[in-house]
C-alpha cells in the first residue's frame, strides 16, 4: 500500500503543477480548469472500452490459432496453464484452462455450443465492449449438460433455430472468456482438452453446416510483444480519445451513460466522430496532454480511495471488491478493475482478494519468508475451487524452479497435528517436508491473489462477511 500513497502524492504533485501553469487570463483559465478534471472524467469513463480493443488486437492477430492468441471468431484452446512468460492480460488465472474467442456479432450472431462437461466446474463468461458480463452459462447457472446459445448484436432481430437459445450482448464487440478447472494432472489435461474440442463456435449463417473459419490477417503494425496495459498507458491523449470515440459507434453506451456523454460532448467527443480537440483554447490542449498520466493515476488510486466509498473491502492487508462484472455507473471501479484484472467476473462466480503486503506500510519482499495460516475447517469456502496465486509487482507470473504459480487444494496440502493449514510462501525452498504447502516466490516485491470461485453463498461466506481472510505474516 505504500505504492498507493506514493502515487497519490505524485497525483497531488501534477495537479500543483497544472495549476501554476495556468496564471494566465481568466478566460483561458476558465477553460483549462474545465478541460481537465473533465478530460480525466472521460478517460476513466473510456478506459475499459479502450483496453478492451487493444487486447483483442493482440489477442487475434494471427491467421490460425495459436498459443494464447486466435483469429476473430476462433476459439483459443489452451492446453496448459499460461506460463511465466504470457503477459497479455495482467493477473492470469493459473487453475483453469482457457477456451477463449474474440467475435463481432454486427454482421450476423455466432452461435456457441458447450458439449456435457459430466458435472466438470466450468463458467464460460460474455463479456461485452465495456467489461461487463452480460450472461455467464456454466455449472452455478446453467448447470453442466449440453447446451446451444446464440450470442446476437445490439440491432440483431430475427429467428434462431430450433433448441438455440438467444443471448443479446450490449455491443458489437463480444469476448468469451470460458473457464474450465483442471487438476493438472495428465489425465485431467485429456479429459478437459476432449471437453475443449467439442466447443464450438460458428456464425448463425453456417449453424448446422460444415463449417471451416477463414484465416485470420496479420497487421504489421500492431506490437506484439509490449504488454497491453503499456500500451493503452502510451496513447497520446488525442489518440486515446480518437479512438475511443470511434469504438463507441460499434459499442453504444449504455442508457445510463446519457449525463456522461453530455460531458464527452463539451470536450469534442462523440461516437463514431475523430476528435481533435478543436473546442479546447491553445493553452487547454497543452494542458490536457497531462489528461493519461493524472487519469491513470486517480484510477490506481482507487485501490486505496474504494475502501472509503464501500467499493473495497480491506481485512489483514487483503484487498478485495464484491462489486465487479456489473458496474453500471460506477465508472472508477469498472476502469480499475479493468487495470488489474482485465476479464473479472461477477462476485457469485468469483472473488479476487488481493494483497500487496501485510499491511498498508510494507509491501511483500522475497527477502523474507511468510506464512498463510488457517485455523482447522477454516480453508477458503468455495464451490468451485480456491487458489492462492503469485505475481511480481506487475501483476503477471513469477519465473520458479518448480512452476508453481499457484496453490490449491489440488497440491494435496499437508495439515498441521491439530488439523489447521500453514502456506508457506518465500523465495527459497522450505524443505521436501512442506513443498507441498510452499508457493514460490520472487526475490524482490511480490503480490498474492486470492481466487474464490463460486464462493459460498451461507455462513462462512466471503460474499457476506461471515468468513474472514487470514494476514501472511513475515517468519523468522
Amino acid at each position: 500500500m505504500v505504492s498507493v500513497l506514493i502515487k497519490e502524492a505524485r497525483l497531488f504533485c501534477l495537479s500543483i503543477v497544472v495549476l501554476a501553469a495556468l496564471c494566465v487570463n481568466a478566460q483561458a483559465k476558465e477553460n483549462v480548469f474545465a478541460a481537465i478534471p473533465l478530460g480525466v472524467e472521460a478517460y476513466v469513463y473510456g478506459y475499459p472500452l479502450v483496453t478492451m480493443e487493444m487486447t483483442r488486437r493482440v489477442m487475434t492477430n494471427v491467421t490460425t490459432p495459436e498459443g494464447t492468441r486466435a483469429p476473430m471468431g476462433q476459439f483459443v484452446r489452451m492446453r496448459a496453464y499460461p506460463s511465466a512468460e504470457f503477459r497479455d492480460v495482467t493477473a492470469p488465472n493459473a487453475d483453469t484452462l482457457y477456451t477463449t474467442a474474440w467475435i463481432n456479432v454486427s454482421q450476423e450472431p455466432y452461435v456457441l455450443t458447450l458439449p456435457d462437461a459430466k458435472d466438470r466446474y466450468y463458467l464460460f463468461p460474455m463479456l461485452d465492449g465495456w467489461t461487463n458480463v452480460f450472461q455467464v452459462p456454466g455449472k452455478r447457472t446453467t448447470g453442466t449438460k449440453a447446451q446451444v446459445y446464440a450470442i446476437t448484436g445490439p440491432g440483431w432481430k430475427g429467428k434462431l433455430p430450433e433448441g438455440v437459445k438467444e443471448y443479446k450482448s450490449p455491443t458489437n464487440l463480444v469476448w468469451l472468456l470460458g473457464r474450465i478447472y483442471c487438476t493438472g494432472t495428465p489425465e485431467d489435461y485429456s479429459a478437459v482438452h476432449a471437453m475443449q474440442d467439442e466447443i464450438s463456435l460458428v456464425p448463425l449463417s453456417s449453424y448446422g453446416k460444415p463449417y471451416t473459419p477463414a484465416a485470420g490477417k496479420v497487421d504489421p503494425a500492431i506490437d506484439m510483444k509490449t504488454a497491453v496495459r503499456e500500451q493503452v498507458n502510451a496513447l497520446s491523449v488525442y489518440d486515446y480519445f480518437s479512438l475511443l470515440a470511434k469504438l463507441m459507434q460499434d459499442n453504444p453506451p449504455s442508457p445510463a451513460d446519457k449525463p456522461m456523454l453530455a460531458k464527452l460532448a463539451k470536450l469534442g467527443i462523440a461516437p463514431g466522430q475523430p476528435f481533435d480537440g478543436s473546442k479546447l483554447n491553445p493553452l487547454a490542449r497543452e494542458a490536457f496532454s497531462m489528461v493519461p498520466k493524472i487519469a491513470f493515476e486517480k484510477i490506481m488510486l482507487w485501490m486505496k480511495e474504494g475502501i472509503v466509498a464501500g467499493d473495497m473491502k480491506l481485512e489483514h492487508g487483503w484487498l478485495f471488491t464484491t462489486k465487479t462484472g456489473a458496474y453500471g455507473v460506477n465508472y472508477i471501479q469498472r476502469a480499475l478493475i479493468t487495470a488489474i484484472g482485465l476479464g473479472a467476473n461477477l462476485p457469485q462466480d468469483a472473488v479476487y482478494p488481493t494483497s500487496e503486503g501485510p499491511n498498508v506500510f510494507e509491501s511483500y519482499n522475497g527477502g523474507k519468508n511468510y506464512v498463510m495460516h488457517f485455523d482447522k475447517g477454516q480453508l477458503p469456502p468455495a464451490k468451485g475451487f480456491w487458489s492462492l496465486t503469485m505475481y511480481d509487482k506487475d501483476y503477471f507470473f513469477v519465473k520458479n524452479p518448480i512452476n508453481r504459480q499457484s496453490i490449491s487444494a489440488r497440491q494435496n496440502l499437508k495439515q498441521n497435528a491439530d488439523g489447521s493449514v500453514d502456506l508457506y510462501i518465500q523465495n527459497e525452498n522450505p524443505g521436501p517436508d512442506k513443498e507441498s504447502n510452499w508457493l514460490p516466490a520472487p526475490k524482490d516485491t511480490f503480490v498474492l491473489m486470492l481466487r474464490l470461485y463460486w464462493p459460498q453463498e451461507t455462513k462462512p461466506s466471503i460474499l457476506n462477511g461471515t468468513w474472514t481472510i487470514p494476514a501472511v505474516k513475515a517468519v523468522n
